[in-house]
């Protein structure tokens, strides 16, 4: 079966980027894969019916769309057009002109918009199209996905993604899902310290902690982190959610950095994004972000 999109290129293949490949192969989709770890490509190539290219420039050549599910905005802008945007020894060296580009990496919304007038001059169109929902999500397939961009664009490749995720919406313009998805990530991430606090107050108070949450998850109080990360990492002493405390941090200096742009209030996002920051140099950017529970068990 043919595809509108082609031969999917996909750089990337960390915690989300192999079981999106995955599925994306599963679903009939042709992809070439990517991973400055040649391993991790290989792995889910043997087991797939998946190509794998020998460097970026490669992967350029063998595609006809491109996905970028790297770390942050600069690897992504290095990746697509290289050291110090020479062109060279990048994916867009040998990218056919008018292709698409689709970077689902967690970014920064202004730095996408950058990027994105630089491709355009280059002739090449892209749109970005973050994520939420985790590693889990990506496994089973169920990721919020959020796309910023030309609307015709995503009418084009909201089918594939389906495969990917059960919600896709159409953010707006480009660089509007990666600012959704910070935005998201930081009420996310301040909502998880309200959670850890709430915790340990009535452990010292005498309650018990799994009590707490049981009556907030039947109450307004309940969140994500109360439903799905207190008793099954934090309380459990886990602490292996499967994101890390750097991604988390980032995300929500970006949400600090959109609201300062826009002139909105950030009277909560500033210690928010301390509080990550502070996390981040005294437990490691790798850390599980859960691992909150034990650094605010410390104040």
């Amino acid at each position: 079966m043919t595809h509108p999109l082609g031969k999917i290129g996909f750089a990337g293949i960390g915690a989300m980027g192999t079981p999106m490949s995955v599925n994306l192969a599963k679903s009939g989709h042709k992809l070439v894969l990517f991973d400055i770890d040649a391993s991790k490509a290989q792995a889910v190539a043997s087991q797939h019916e998946i190509e794998v290219a020998s460097h970026l420039s490669d992967l350029g050549q063998r595609s006809d769309t491109i996905i970028t599910m790297l770390p942050d905005g600069k690897l992504v802008r290095k990746a697509l057009l290289g050291e110090n945007d020479s062109g060279k020894n990048c994916i867009i060296e040998h990218l056919k002109p008018g292709s698409l580009i689709i970077d689902m990496s967690s970014s920064s919304p202004m730095g996408t918009r950058e990027l994105g007038d630089i491709l355009h001059k280059k002739g090449f169109l892209f749109i970005d199209a973050p994520v939420s929902n985790g590693v889990k999500g990506a496994i089973a397939a169920t990721l919020s996905i959020m796309v910023g961009g030309d609307k015709v664009l995503f009418e084009k490749v909201k089918p594939m993604l389906q495969k990917l995720g059960n919600q896709v919406y159409y953010a707006g313009p480009l660089g509007a899902g990666h600012a959704t998805k910070a935005l998201n990530n930081y009420v996310s991430a301040a909502g998880l310290i309200a959670a850890c606090e709430a915790m340990h107050a009535g452990a010292a108070f005498g309650l018990d902690p799994g009590v707490i949450v049981d009556i907030i998850n039947t109450s307004s109080g309940m969140n994500n982190t109360t439903k799905n990360k207190c008793k099954q990492y934090m309380l459990s002493g886990a602490f292996n959610a499967g994101f890390s405390t750097g991604l988390m941090a980032k995300d929500v200096r970006t949400a600090l950095e959109v609201a300062q742009a826009m002139g909105t209030s950030t009277v909560l996002a500033q210690p928010t994004a301390a509080i990550w920051d502070d996390m981040e140099k005294q437990l490691g950017a790798q850390s599980d972000h859960t691992a909150m529970h034990q650094f605010t068990a410390k104040k």
